[in-house]
């Protein structure tokens, strides 16, 4: 029987190169794994494990009152359509101390939607090069 997946809170600690492995995957590309790791410190990490394998990570940025949002909800394409994002977000949802707002790609509008999230605020955004 193949072994289920698995699903934590920020109690497992994420490395940056756990994550960066999951990132490539998804957004191939060159990162910085010291700026990742800063980046992980400030962030509530939920993550999907298989087979000791990373394959689905949401991240919640929050100042625990007034404001939280989703950096970023990555899942390996090899495991998309099986639950993954939506189990990572109802357990972001459930650890969120407020409502959340955050930007969604293009072309993924439906699957927040699916989820009772819903449009309504403009998003706007200027891209600027990530530190080398």
């Amino acid at each position: 029987m193949e072994k289920a997946i698995e699903y934590f809170g920020p109690e497992r600690p994420l490395g940056a190169a756990e994550l960066l492995a999951l990132v490539t995957r998804v957004w191939p590309g060159q990162y910085d794994e010291g700026l990742v790791e800063r980046a992980l410190a400030v962030t509530s990490n939920f993550t999907a494990w298989h087979a000791g394998r990373l394959v689905g990570c949401a991240r919640l940025l929050s100042d625990g009152y007034l404001f939280s949002t989703v950096p970023e909800i990555l899942v390996d394409p090899d495991y998309r359509r099986m639950g993954v994002g939506v189990e990572l977000m109802r357990m972001l949802w459930e650890a969120s101390p407020t409502s959340l707002g955050f930007g969604v790609q293009p072309g993924n509008e439906a699957f927040f939607e699916a989820l009772g999230f819903e449009t309504g605020m403009a998003f706007y955004h200027r891209r600027k090069p990530r530190p080398a």
